[in-house]
Formats: C-alpha cells, sequence, structure tokens
C-alpha cells in the first residue's frame, strides 16, 4: 500500500521524501524537479522488534515499513493538463492515501508558485484541482451508463441515479470521502476525493507560523484529517548524521518526538494497518496487513505458496510471549492458539504459519 506525497510545487515534498528515504531524490529550488515519481520504503521503528528477536535471539531483524511516493508538483488547472498535471493525476490515482504537503513557514530565498504565502489558498488548489479531475470521472461514468439506462436497464438506472448523486455533491465541493459510494463504483471510477487525508505542515527550524498553521488544522478538521508538523530541511539534515549522533542533535534541538518517526505513525493509521511478527533464530520481522485481514493472506504476504498451502496459524500475542519467555512456557499455559482460515489478525499477533507445499 502506497503514500502519495503531493502538494504544490515548492513546499518541501521532495525534501520531505529525501529524509522519509534518505534516496537522494532532487530537491533544487524550482518547480518540477521531481517528474517522475521517485518511490522508497520508509522502515517504521518498533521496540518490540528489538526486544523479540534479542528473545529469539535472531540474527537478524526486518522492521514493516511504509511505502511513499514523491509526486509531481500540482499547479491550478492540473485538471485541464496543466504543468504537469496529467502526469500528476495519473501518479496519485495509483497511490492508497495522500500525505499532503502545506508550507507554513516564509522564506524570500525560496519560490513561492502562486505568490501570496497561503497554506489555505493551497489546500485549496490542490481540492479543487483533484475534485474537477472526479467531476470529468463522474461525467464519463455517467456517459458510459446513459445508453443502457435509457434502454430500461435496471442496473444501468441505479448506477446512472447513483452517479447523478455524487456528481451533485461534487458540484457543491464536497470531496468523496465525504460521501457513501457503492464500492462497485468507487473501484471503476477510482476517485481521487475519495483517497484518505493527512497533512504534513512544513516548517522552518523555529516551527510553524501560527496563524498559518491554524488555518491548515481548521481545513484537517473539515476532512476529519491528521496534522503533521516538522521542518523537512531539518530531518533531512539529521538523516545525514551517523545513527549515533541523531538522539543527541534532537535533544540539542528541545525536539522529544521526531517528525518522521510521528509521520510514519500517522501513514500507517491513515491506511488503516496493523502488525504482526514472525520470530525465530534465522530472523525475526515486522509485518504490515490492512484490519481485517485473514490469517492465509497475512501468511501470502510472506509468501505466496503459504497462503496457497495453508494448513492453520499458531498464534500468540506479543505480551504473553514476554511474559513467560517462550513458545514452550504459552503452550503449557495454554497461550498458544490453533487458528484457521477464518482468524483475523490482530495487533501485536506473533504467527507461524503452517503449510503443505
Amino acid at each position: 500500500m502506497e503514500i502519495g506525497i503531493v502538494g504544490l510545487p515548492n513546499v518541501g515534498k521532495s525534501t520531505l521524501f529525501n529524509a522519509l528515504t534518505g534516496a537522494g531524490a532532487a530537491a533544487a529550488n524550482f518547480p518540477f524537479t521531481t517528474i517522475e515519481p521517485n518511490v522508497g520504503i520508509v522502515p517504521l521503528a518498533d521496540e518490540r522488534l528489538n526486544v523479540l528477536a534479542q528473545m529469539n535471539k535472531s540474527r537478524n531483524i526486518v522492521p514493516s515499513g511504509i511505502r511513499f511516493v514523491d509526486i509531481a508538483g500540482l499547479v491550478k488547472g492540473a485538471s485541464q493538463g496543466e504543468g504537469l498535471g496529467n502526469k500528476f493525476l495519473a501518479n496519485i490515482r495509483s497511490v492508497d492515501s495522500i500525505a499532503h504537503v502545506v508550507r507554513c513557514f516564509r522564506d524570500d530565498d525560496v519560490v513561492n508558485v502562486t505568490g501570496e504565502l497561503n497554506p489555505a489558498e493551497a489546500i485549496d488548489t490542490i481540492e479543487t484541482e483533484l475534485l474537477l479531475a472526479d467531476i470529468q470521472q463522474a461525467q464519463k461514468a455517467m456517459e458510459r451508463v446513459q445508453k443502457a439506462a435509457k434502454g430500461g436497464d435496471a442496473k444501468a438506472k441505479e448506477k446512472f441515479s447513483a452517479l447523478e448523486e455524487i456528481l451533485k455533491n461534487f458540484d457543491q465541493g464536497k470531496p468523496a470521502r465525504g460521501l457513501k459510494i457503492a464500492p462497485e463504483i468507487l473501484g471503476e471510477s477510482q476517485f481521487l476525493t475519495a483517497k484518505p487525508v493527512l497533512y504534513v505542515v512544513n516548517t522552518d527550524e523555529k516551527g510553524a507560523d501560527p496563524q498559518m498553521l491554524a488555518a491548515v488544522e481548521r481545513r484537517a478538521k473539515e476532512h476529519n484529517a491528521v496534522v503533521v508538523s516538522l521542518c523537512a530541511k531539518m530531518e533531512s539534515e539529521i538523516l545525514e548524521l551517523p545513527p549515533e549522533e541523531r538522539a543527541s542533535y534532537y535533544d540539542a534541538a528541545g525536539i522529544s518526538s521526531p517528525g518522521l518517526a510521528r509521520l510514519a505513525a500517522a501513514g500507517r493509521e491513515l491506511l488503516g494497518l496493523i502488525c504482526f511478527f514472525t520470530a525465530g533464530e534465522k530472523e525475526t520481522r515486522a509485518w504490515l496487513v490492512s484490519k481485517g485481514t485473514k490469517a492465509p493472506q497475512a501468511a501470502g504476504k510472506i509468501h505466496s505458496d503459504i497462503e496457497r498451502g495453508f494448513i492453520r496459524a499458531e498464534i500468540c500475542k506479543y505480551d504473553d510471549f514476554v511474559k513467560h519467555g517462550s513458545y514452550a512456557a504459552l503452550q503449557e499455559r495454554g497461550l498458544l492458539a490453533i487458528e484457521g482460515k477464518e482468524y483475523v489478525m490482530r495487533e501485536g499477533d506473533i504467527a507461524h504459519f503452517r503449510f503443505s507445499v
């Protein structure tokens, strides 16, 4: 699952991406630096992973990760092909959710493509272009079913009526994420405004301008979205330091919770993911799956052969394992559960999957 990093040009998207992934994506001070989407997987820090690895004397530790895509900056008129609009819209259509970067600091040395720095206006520009693209999608979908609906096809009539209602809401400025839309229509149309969103407030070293931050928070409240505030430039610079020096740098800057850690956690929540573990001498690893994922599909994250040949899952809880210290001790106390194909994975499960080849 992917989170697309979006925003106007020169708001700090690529700088943030550099900090998140260390991929060295271009971050020059001019529009459209990012032309092809840069993709990177950001590891999620999880102390439970280290505890399990130590208890199992694991030779290897593999954290879970969130996949971020840095997408070209969007400008007004993108839905009509302005700037890199067509490329932007195509790239964002393929991601699962959106991290909308909004610049909330003044710097005369950093070009602002809209002239005056106005976070509310910047958010409106992005939201409007996505909504205009969705209006086009809804209209095309209506054209596809109109003939069948006029011919008396009951299912086509129902779909046409639903799309008509959706379009009416779009015309009123309401995004798809706040509407009840049939999964079939949502799957076919891939409405951009249906994607969950979080707002990333990019600040300078002193923090966000209070008025600008308040404007973003108001908009986020309208969309029931989370706001994560960080200084992308500083986070990127800290990443260049040796790992052993980073903690002291954060302490010196008075930062108790690094912005990247908060963003990664918010991203995981935005995607609706839970974490389960596999642990042994060879490797301890964290895996992310969607809430509601059943055991065979979770096993499929490890390897498709395990899902195909799934027999059962041996499940224990992280807290129980830490308390009692071994799988044998858990088995003696009846805390190692044998689960079948209908078992729904839960946060913190430690799993061992049995399968046939």
